[in-house]
């Protein structure tokens, strides 16, 4: 007996083949206008679902699949009472409907769109059909990416039949949902809002152990013509298990900062250097920038807070060759280090041996796109985070320190330590506030993090640095926001500190100006309402 498929799509790529595809496997065709016409012209025998319908498509084909004759064939059960009804009626039982929507995402993010044009582009016949299918457990394909895999199953004989068209009408059901969404928040002027995504790593557990399920989920490409290559789901792991809850936490931290530091360096002298980081509860503890060798960085990384990325997390903008890894993994100290990941990419053969802890506890994610960071690489999508009962959202942190902007105001010498506070600035304002963090040479040695007060952060990593022998002397200070007494930049002096970057909207601002120059301490501010770098409360 033949089935009948019913093809509708905008986007017409492939759809030829797919359908030819479906004939050869005794399918008989239903397309709809555009598709049946496209369909035609390559040769291929199909009927226009025009012809059902009683009268064919009206108001210019604004209607035609919107029918009573079409939803009946998706929905009638495969029972002897309905399919004795439909053959009454002179009507197929639809077998498979493909039907792509149309672009009405693009169409909002359209520069020059209007209202009228974005319901123009709204689609409602075929998120209909694709739910009148979903309901009727047909083969339902909303995805080019699944038309052959559709084929493949359907060469096989159809295994797992109910599992495999289950997952076919679930997907419809979310790319539905996620079209709604966005004709929601434009309508609406964004009142209404949310995010949908699509499980595609599941961990042990959360944070901790009593907090399971969970789960990585991705969402849908903003723009799927230039996809984000640096989420998360697009790191490949290469060796050890997979990443756990905590890990991935860590590893979007550490892209925060990796990109941050990339963007202020390509901002401000043209590239971006090799850069290491390591970091322990999504902090930097280790950071190390060169432009003269891969090598350098990472050592000035492994040196900065060694007991702390004890179990941490590395990531490179350069790939790991048995050197590197070997370097990485004993040190100057030549004392194992235990990572709970890596991040590079790229890993040769031998760099993965070299770095593989028993149990696969080390994991080892690839992605290319880090060797390749500009200013471009920021992530630009606004953030959401539960609170009890709702979310919040933001825009993205994308505040680069540009040393020619004319909002920053210089007071003193700074050429000397530019590039250090470059770094700080970066490190700092991707960094839990409160945050004083620590530059010299291009490395990382004291990152205060998390404290209440901004003197007792400034404090904190001034600790930080001496425990481990850090020379401050020279070094320069990174402030996520303005000092509001001026015990914060007393201390930090007192340290050795040579230069400060903070934000300016004290009232105490001039106090800190003239304490800074009094010392003859270099200091940057930039107001407050654009730079002020509070991170992640």
């Amino acid at each position: 007996m033949k089935k009948t498929a019913l093809l509708s799509v905008y986007h017409k790529d492939g759809i030829i083949e797919f359908a030819q595809s479906l004939f050869d496997l005794d399918f008989e065709l239903l397309a709809s206008g555009g598709t049946a016409t496209h369909l035609k012209n390559a040769g291929l025998t199909v009927k226009d679902v025009a012809s059902l319908v009683g009268g064919g498509a009206i108001l210019g084909h604004r209607v035609v699949t919107l029918s009573r004759e079409v939803h009946a064939g998706l929905l009638a059960r495969p029972i002897d009472a309905d399919l004795q009804e439909l053959e009454q009626l002179g009507l197929p039982f639809i077998d498979l409907v493909c039907v792509d929507l149309y672009p009405l995402k693009e169409e909002i993010l359209r520069p020059g769109s209007t209202s009228e044009s974005v319901i123009e582009k709204t689609d409602i016949g075929g998120p209909t059909m694709l739910r009148s299918a979903a309901k009727g457990r047909r083969i339902v394909v909303c995805d080019p990416a699944d038309r052959f895999r559709v084929i493949d199953w359907l060469r096989d004989g159809s295994p797992q039949k109910e599992e495999f068209i289950n997952q076919l009408a679930a997907k419809a059901e979310y790319v539905i949902a996620e079209y709604c969404l966005w004709s929601a928040r434009y309508h609406s002027q964004n009142r209404y809002d949310g995010f949908l995504g699509e499980r595609v790593l599941t961990c042990k557990y959360g944070e901790n152990g009593y907090q399971t399920p969970a789960a990585l989920y991705q969402t849908p490409e903003i723009d799927p013509l230039n996809p984000d290559y640096l989420a998360l789901d697009k790191f490949k792991l290469v060796g050890g298990t997979d990443p756990s809850y905590n890990n991935l936490c860590d590893l979007d931290r550490l892209l925060q900062t990796m990109t941050h530091i990339a963007a202020t360096f390509t901002r401000n002298r043209g590239d971006a250097p090799f850069i290491a980081l390591g970091a322990k509860h999504g902090n930097l503890c280790g950071a190390g920038v060169s432009y003269l060798n891969s090598k350098g960085a990472l050592v000035m990384m492994l040196t900065g807070d060694p007991i702390a990325l004890f179990g941490g997390l590395v990531m490179l903008n350069f790939p790991i060759d048995s050197e590197i890894a070997a370097a990485l993994l004993y040190g100057a100290a030549q004392e194992k280090k235990l990572l709970d990941g890596i991040i590079a990419p790229g890993f040769s053969d031998e760099a993965i041996e070299i770095l593989s802890r028993k149990k696969g506890k080390c994991r080892l994610l690839a992605n290319p796109h880090l060797g390749h960071l500009d200013e471009t690489s920021l992530d630009n999508s606004d953030i959401y985070r539960y609170v009890r009962g709702g979310f919040l959202k933001q825009p993205n942190y994308t505040f680069i320190l540009d040393l020619n902007s004319s909002d920053l105001r210089v007071y003193g010498e700074v050429s000397t330590y530019s590039d250090d506070l470059l770094l700080a600035k970066a490190i700092c304002d991707t960094s839990n506030s409160n945050t004083i963090t620590l530059v010299k040479n291009g490395k990382l040695i004291g990152n205060g993090v998390g404290q209440q007060s901004r003197v007792r952060a400034g404090q904190f990593s001034l600790n930080i640095a001496r425990e481990y022998d850090h020379d401050t002397d020279e070094a320069v200070a990174a402030s996520d926001s303005f000092f509001p007494f001026i015990d914060g930049p007393q201390v930090l002096i007192e340290g050795g500190i040579a230069a400060i970057v903070t934000s300016s909207g004290s009232v105490r601002d001039q106090e800190v100006i003239d304490l800074c120059q009094k010392h003859d301490v270099a200091l940057l501010m930039i107001p407050d309402a654009i730079g002020r770098g509070f991170y992640n409360h």
